[in-house]
């Protein structure tokens, strides 16, 4: 039987992967780096692309309000965050949310847009949290991030080559049938290794870094299953086509929307744990 021509081998698809994700650490370096607006700017941009590729997964063609209330409300919700102004944080995100129910006025539409909304607003409100205003690779804010990032990026590529080149047991079937096992159990290690690299760079301890980083590969992976989940629901493939490679932003940020989360919700109620 002919194989199928079309379909690109493992190792040029993670070099067009590696590529845009490149490219993406490229645009995301300067931002992080300086923290406060700047970092809001480019969270709250990136959280209004997302919430687009959310509105298009229900309507591939959906008019201008449709579009313009939910992604103007998460852009001024996030980046009010920047001020640390809580309350009109809490209030900007309220008044989008009663917009964005008046105009669909449908129960099912009201859920689902409403669930974008507050599944792309959270966690982009921690990452600005979580990042700060402090400037510099020595500031808390800065190691905090980046700390997370590591390890979702970890959890990632391991998943991905690990799950590709070992295959076995889906972990997932009715959710996601691509993943499986070996790509977890690969996610796993590659998210602990480079979490732990980063903790130890930083002076924070290999032990804790180890620990911390199993919580947050857990949850990049139910940030993971859980968009799968949802597209699966919505009937599409990808969030959209921004990243050669990856399908959406929301298809490449998912795992670490769940994990930055989980992370400040963590450190927020124990704060005491983090050791520098």
């Amino acid at each position: 039987m002919k194989k199928n021509s079309n379909k690109k081998p493992i190792w040029k698809n993670a070099g067009i992967r590696g590529v845009t994700a490149l490219v993406l650490a490229g645009i995301v370096i300067l931002p992080i780096y300086f923290g406060g607006v700047y970092w809001a700017i480019l969270v709250s941009t990136f959280s209004a692309r997302m919430m687009w590729e959310w509105v298009r997964m229900l309507n591939s063609r959906p008019v201008l309000k449709e579009i313009f209330i939910p992604v103007a409300g998460i852009f001024f919700s996030c980046f009010l965050m920047a001020f640390e102004n809580y309350n009109f944080v809490i209030i900007s995100i309220g008044l989008s949310i009663v917009l964005i129910s008046i105009e669909r006025f449908n129960l099912n539409k009201v859920f689902w847009a409403c669930l974008g909304f507050i599944y792309i607003c959270l966690p982009s409100i921690a990452l600005i949290g979580l990042r700060g205003s402090e400037v510099g690779f020595s500031s808390d804010g800065f190691i905090k991030m980046c700390y997370i990032i590591f390890i979702v990026i970890g959890a990632d590529v391991g998943a991905y080559l690990g799950g590709s080149y070992f295959k076995g047991p889906k972990l997932s079937p009715v959710i996601s049938p691509n993943k499986t096992w070996s790509g977890f159990i690969s996610g796993l290690t590659l998210g602990l290794i480079l979490g732990g690299l980063t903790g130890y760079f930083a002076n924070m301890g290999i032990i804790f870094s180890l620990i911390f980083a199993v919580p947050i590969v857990l949850l990049s992976v139910v940030g993971d299953l859980f968009e799968s989940g949802i597209k699966r629901v919505l009937k599409v493939k990808d969030t959209g086509e921004l990243l050669p490679g990856h399908g959406g932003l929301l298809d490449r940020l998912d795992s670490l929307m769940f994990a930055v989360l989980g992370g400040v919700i963590i450190l927020y109620f124990i704060p005491d744990i983090w050791p520098i």
